[in-house]
């Protein structure tokens, strides 16, 4: 089954809140992102299900194997496509924005491409 694009943004902040904190519940997904506690709780659950996380008996959620890898795809993207905007003189704001949309869509082509251009005017 394809993940959808929620579904990666979920695991992005889950691996992000992962990196500041010791264990990731479902509130701190909440506080984060500013959804419901329904619409977090649905997609834990969807997450969960199709074995992209696991959900302990306290409520930690930890990133399975599969899960962390798109996770870390789609953060990898995003910082990327993030630095690469800012580079080229979109504004910081603006340039995470956009970034957050264009990590989804983009092809692995077009992204390797970027991050080769990217990297080669930053070395």
């Amino acid at each position: 089954m394809e993940i959808q694009e929620s579904g990666e943004n979920y695991l992005e902040t889950i691996l992000m809140l992962q990196t500041r904190k010791s264990e990731v519940r479902s509130i701190d997904i909440v506080n984060e992102l500013g959804f419901s506690k329904p619409s977090i709780s649905r997609a834990v659950s969807i997450l969960k299900s199709n074995d992209y996380i696991i959900v302990d008996k306290l409520g930690n959620i930890t990133l399975t194997k599969k899960g962390e890898e798109v996770a870390s795809c789609m953060y990898e993207r995003h910082s990327v496509l993030t630095e690469y905007l800012i580079s080229i003189g979109v504004d910081k704001e603006t340039a995470a924005q956009d970034a957050c949309r264009i990590e989804h869509v983009v092809s692995e082509q077009s992204f390797e491409r970027i991050k080769k251009e990217y990297t080669n005017k930053t070395d």
